[in-house]
């Protein structure tokens, strides 16, 4: 099919599958470079309208679109919307029964299904790995594409990989998708994915329907400024933000308790109350939600009102995505920070907590320099082997990686286990000759426990004189087939050395040096929320300049704007950390003298930031564990150094 007649069925799916008359701005020009058999990049303010720039390819490419989406509240979301227009499209995530992950799979393979979510932790799944090396894939859209830079707001190691992957799977073209992309940022995202630069589209972020607003208030007046702005304006569906799901919970209780249609959500509820919340407040017309960032993402609902942030964002980047979702149906919406000082500290202190100690970092190093030639090795036990937090393990991983040091190879699970649904005469009359010969052997390897038969994959091929792969496979099929349900555990991220480490103490020092700096620019991204906070000029000028558009002229609606400002914020008065808990501190360094032996170590213990081995050790239920939680996490250091 030529490019032309592409098009002129991309028009016609627009109106007859999805219901729509023409574009909205962007659209149509990403959708054209993935006809014509290019990447693109979408750079679009939420509720913008990128899922369409794959979901409508998607329908007319002969192969598979597989899209990574963060979130299973978004997928289900999505592919629920997708069938409502009779669109099948599959997720898989750890929701689904093995019967629906077979499902699933099976219709991906016969083509009945096009499009296929995917979470980006599911490419560490050697089974998933095995099952789409079989796909002809024809689009790899990759949604909340920002985290693949590593100087951006939210990264997150695993989309470095995405970007090796596409390579390997020899994608013919990708699509980046973000609603937060810097200039910077956007710069890695199409070096990353080889976009060329005439093939990013970004939008106008600014959107005048958008009423920013900010007060600055002092904590005895925070909760009851609250309540009178919902109770004195036009009642209409709300979201407010709030940086704790104890929070969550305590304002949720007093505003019902005030008359007023509120829940709570956060991520520690059970999914099925997270899910009928969410259907909840689609269907209301008044409904307020007081939430952690865990609400919000894939939610289509175009009429929300107010998006109050009870606790400011931890950036300009997470507060223009929470603000995104108000207004969608382009009516005026307020978007109000109401802002306490004293939150800067908690959010601050968050900051700080990831950061681990200089000889942590080495020891990680140390331990990675020890290792094999090839080697395979645990997230979670190098974490609790070195007292840092799994995303930093993660991260310092991804440095090693960047400076040539290590290669990551293929992910597995140590241990796999079945349950079968029938016997194994029955699994082998399926096969014949040396596959049944091979079957025959996997099935005769396993150990049998009450329930569960344990497959020990090394011994197996051995066994057998076949690789590993081999056997996953098999073990996948039989799962597909439905004749037993398999799970997996102990994943495990393969390596291989390609440089000598050298100096391990310069390279720690390097290392710790760059964390530190990824702190410092945390702590400036949350200064960035809060000067847009006092409103000292356009709101809306000054956000969308940070995304790199200038207005024209001052939006004429926020504080600024209507004279309301500017503020100043005022310094929360820093108390001392107190005697005794310093004396409580340095008496448990006498009993943890390896786990409190730095100032720092101990900071982190007073100001109630947990890690790994605080975890394990149970220092975290220390009755004196968090009790400088309200001071800086700075002061606390000085004090204790």
């Amino acid at each position: 099919m030529s490019q032309v007649a592409d098009l002129s069925a991309a028009h016609q799916l627009l109106q007859d599958r999805f219901g729509l008359d023409d574009f909205k701005p962007g659209q149509q020009a990403v959708i054209e470079t993935l006809l014509a058999g290019r990447s693109a990049a979408a750079v679009f303010p939420t509720g913008g309208g990128k899922s369409l720039c794959y979901q409508l390819p998607s329908q007319i490419f002969e192969g598979t679109t597989l899209v990574v989406s963060p979130l299973i509240a978004l997928m289900k979301d999505q592919c629920d919307a997708l069938l409502s227009r009779g669109i099948p499209a599959a997720r898989l995530d750890s929701s689904l029964t093995a019967g629906e992950l077979h499902r699933a799979m099976q219709n991906v393979r016969d083509g009945a299904t096009k499009i296929l979510y995917v979470a980006p932790e599911r490419f560490f799944n050697e089974r998933f790995r095995a099952a789409i090396s079989s796909l002809s894939i024809s689009l790899f859209a990759i949604d909340e594409a920002h985290c693949i830079s590593q100087w951006g707001h939210n990264f997150r190691p695993d989309y470095l990989k995405l970007a090796e992957l596409t390579k390997e799977l020899q994608v013919p073209r990708v699509l980046a998708l973000t609603a937060t992309a810097t200039p910077e940022v956007l710069d890695d995202i199409r070096t990353a994915f080889d976009i060329q630069p005439a093939d990013a589209v970004r939008t106008p972020f600014f959107r005048a329907n958008l009423q920013l607003r900010s007060t600055i208030l002092t904590s005895d007046r925070h909760y009851d400024t609250l309540l009178d702005r919902l109770e004195s304006r036009p009642p209409g569906p709300t979201l407010v933000y709030v940086t704790v799901q104890k929070a969550a919970e305590e304002v949720a209780e007093r505003l019902a308790d005030a008359g007023l249609n509120a829940r709570a959500y956060h991520a520690g509820m059970e999914s099925e109350v997270r899910a009928e919340i969410q259907q909840w407040f689609l269907e209301s017309t008044d409904g307020i939600v007081v939430a952690t960032i865990a609400f919000g993402m894939g939610i289509d609902k175009s009429d929300i009102r107010y998006v109050y942030h009870y606790n400011p964002a931890k950036s300009l980047e997470s507060y223009a995505q929470e603000i995104g979702r108000a207004g969608r149906d382009g009516k005026d919406s307020i978007c109000e920070t109401l802002l306490v000082p004293e939150d800067r500290v908690v959010l601050q202190n968050f900051t700080y907590g990831d950061t681990p100690t200089r000889a942590a970092v080495k020891l990680l190093i140390e331990l990675i320099a020890g290792q094999s030639e090839r080697f395979h090795v645990s997230h979670y036990r190098l974490a609790a082997e070195t007292d840092i937090r799994i995303l930093v393990v993660r991260t310092l991983l991804t440095y090693l990686e960047l400076d040539g040091f290590i290669k990551a190879t293929s992910p597995r699970y140590d241990n796999y286990q079945f349950r079968p649904f029938v016997t194994s005469q029955n699994i082998l009359r399926n096969f014949k000759g040396e596959q049944r010969e091979f079957v025959a052997g996997i099935l005769s390897s396993s150990v049998r426990g009450k329930v569960w038969f344990t497959i020990p994959l090394p011994v197996t091929a051995r066994r057998l004189q076949a690789p590993r792969e081999r056997i996953v496979k098999a073990i996948d099929y039989m799962a597909e087939r439905g004749w037993m349900e398999v799970k997996v555990a102990g994943l495990v991220h393969g390596f291989e050395k390609h440089n000598d480490f050298g100096d391990l103490d310069a390279l720690a020092d390097r290392f710790f040096d760059r964390l530190q700096q990824r702190e410092a620019t945390d702590i400036r991204r949350l200064d960035d929320v809060l000067q847009l906070a006092t409103a000292s000029s356009c709101q809306a000028a000054t956000l969308s300049a940070h995304f790199g558009e200038q207005l024209d002229q001052t939006c004429g609606r926020c504080t600024a704007c209507l004279g309301e400002g500017p503020f100043e914020l005022p310094k929360p008065q820093n108390r001392g950390i107190g005697r005794s808990a310093s004396d409580a501190v340095h008496n448990l360094r006498k009993q943890y003298p390896d786990l409190l032996d730095t100032p720092r170590a101990q900071a982190r213990f007073l100001c109630g930031l947990s890690s790994p081995v605080f975890v394990s050790k149970r220092l975290t239920r220390e009755p004196h564990f968090g009790v400088c939680n309200h001071i800086p996490f700075e002061t606390v250091l000085n004090a204790l150094t």
